[in-house]
């Protein structure tokens, strides 16, 4: 049989088909636009969304045999708000994760409401992107669009939605909208009231794995699908990209050093941090799992590289960097502020520790370093909780580089795997509709049967006990310099 991931991103759609055995047959993109009608705003067409997707899925199947094709699932871009009248139509367009319009919203509900009662009542606390605080924006600044919402959906539930019909969503990506109890998985009565909503107007809930229903079937005779195929509701993105790593159950890590950093923990308990410092949602694999976000992680090294050596031989660059866990020179990543453990976006990259001895290669190595330091900021909160690691898989454009995953290896003291596939979400969201449709009984099964490492990097005592001293240094420069970021914002 075959089975199709569906991967909504920011800018395109990424669609992939593979068979029961994780081969993939064919992997196509549709891309889309993006609108900025005001600084800091950032808008997307869901018709857009729609009609790509319907492209995507006659160019990936034009060449197979349709009757073959069992089920498909979604991974979407997280925290985006779509809202639907009583006739089905978008009231407006959606508001996506990386818009920043809603930071009076943010600051009523974690000054007003208060950041206890929200994580009592949802285990997180409001950020720009998420959810909630654009619902409380379209209420306050767009009275009339507010007064017309029947449904209220995230992007890739919108999908679904044009797909069957039917109104729903799943726990990993609903823990991003600040409206679940995600402990309980289900919608927080307290938010609801908050945010003036009836809950009839919020999708029904399910594991991600679950099939919400099977095509109109308008739409399964456009693409030449047989009725029978199952729609399985899929996840937020970051855990179906969890699942396209293996990084389910208890205790599995993945570090994602793409643009942004991400430690994705799964955990078979729910737990939250005293300071909210990580995300605690609800995992794609019908358990938890904790987040923590470095924003500028490859991001701080292609600024470094690109635009200030100028050049793209990121490799000869890093044949210079020789002594690990001996450099004086220390690089704060926070190029575009920053995230997990700080929540605070006037924070600023910083150099610090030159002398007239530092070498080109001295500071290159601090910006690998920076970001190493600050990804085990976000570890070491998990461990705060209880949470043993000891080794960690890896993917990301950053994961490419040997000398950074040895940087990391030793930085946070724990075994580096690399693994056999490079596809993330879309292969984890047709890893998902496998197992919606029963062709493995759980995702655990699944990703353990189609993913394996094919090469790790183990710590090196000597280097770890090096780095346990520079980490510590680096522990004590954001709060030195926390006041003189918002002298220079």
């Amino acid at each position: 049989m075959l089975y199709i991931g569906i991967d909504l991103g920011t800018s395109a759609v990424k669609l992939l088909l593979m068979d029961e055995a994780g081969d993939i047959k064919k992997i196509v993109s549709k891309e889309y636009p993006i609108f900025f009608p005001q600084t800091g705003w950032s808008e997307q067409n869901p018709e857009d969304w729609y009609n790509a997707t319907i492209a995507g899925l006659k160019e990936l199947t034009a060449e197979c045999d349709t009757t073959l094709i069992s089920g498909l699932s979604f991974s979407g871009q997280m925290h985006g708000l779509v809202i639907l009248d009583k006739d089905d139509q978008v009231i407006r367009p959606a508001i996506l994760w990386n818009d920043g319009r809603t930071q009076k919203e943010c600051d009523y509900l974690n000054n007003k409401i208060g950041r206890d009662k929200l994580s009592e009542y949802t285990a997180n606390v409001a950020l720009t992107g998420f959810t909630a605080p654009k619902i409380l924006w379209v209420k306050n600044n767009e009275p009339d669009n507010f007064s017309r919402i029947e449904r209220i959906m995230l992007p890739k539930d919108y999908l679904a939605y044009r797909l069957t019909g039917n109104h729903c969503t799943d726990v990993s990506d609903a823990s991003g909208m600040l409206l679940l109890d995600v402990k309980n998985k289900c919608w927080s009565k307290e938010m609801i009231q908050i945010l003036g909503l009836n809950e009839s107007q919020l999708a029904k809930i399910y594991e991600s794995s679950d099939v919400i229903g099977t095509m109109k079937e308008s739409v399964a005779t456009e693409l030449n699908f047989p009725s029978t195929v199952k729609v399985i509701i899929g996840g937020g993105d970051q855990a179906v990209a969890a699942v396209g790593t293996g990084t389910v159950g208890d205790g599995m890590c993945n570090i994602s050093l793409g643009t942004s950093g991400v430690v994705f923990i799964a955990s078979k308990n729910f737990a939250v941090d005293d300071n909210n410092a990580l995300h605690s949602f609800a995992h794609a694999d019908r358990k938890y799992h904790l987040m923590g976000v470095t924003l500028s992680a490859a991001a701080s090294n292609k600024w470094w590289m690109d635009e200030i050596i100028g050049t793209k031989d990121y490799a000869t660059e890093q044949k210079e960097i020789i002594k690990l866990g001996e450099n004086n020179v220390f690089f704060l990543p926070y190029l575009m502020g920053e995230r997990t453990p700080h929540n605070n976006p006037d924070a600023r990259g910083t150099f610090i520790g030159m002398t007239m001895n530092t070498s080109r290669a001295d500071m290159t190595q601090a910006v690998l370093e920076g970001v190493a330091y600050s990804l085990r900021d976000c570890l070491e909160i998990a461990r705060s909780l209880g949470v043993i690691i000891e080794r960690t898989r890896i993917n990301g454009g950053g994961a490419k580089s040997p000398l950074w995953k040895k940087i990391i290896a030793n930085v946070m003291n724990v075994t580096v795997d690399t693994i056999n596939s490079e596809e993330g979400p879309a292969f984890g969201a047709a890893i998902l509709a496998c197992v919606g449709c029963k062709e493995y009984a759980t995702v655990e099964e699944a990703t353990s049967k189609l993913i394996q490492v094919v090469d790790s990097i183990e710590p090196d005592a000597e280097l770890v006990s090096a780095y346990n001293r520079q980490y510590e240094k680096f522990t004590k420069l954001y709060p030195a310099l926390k006041d003189v970021f918002q002298l220079i914002k």
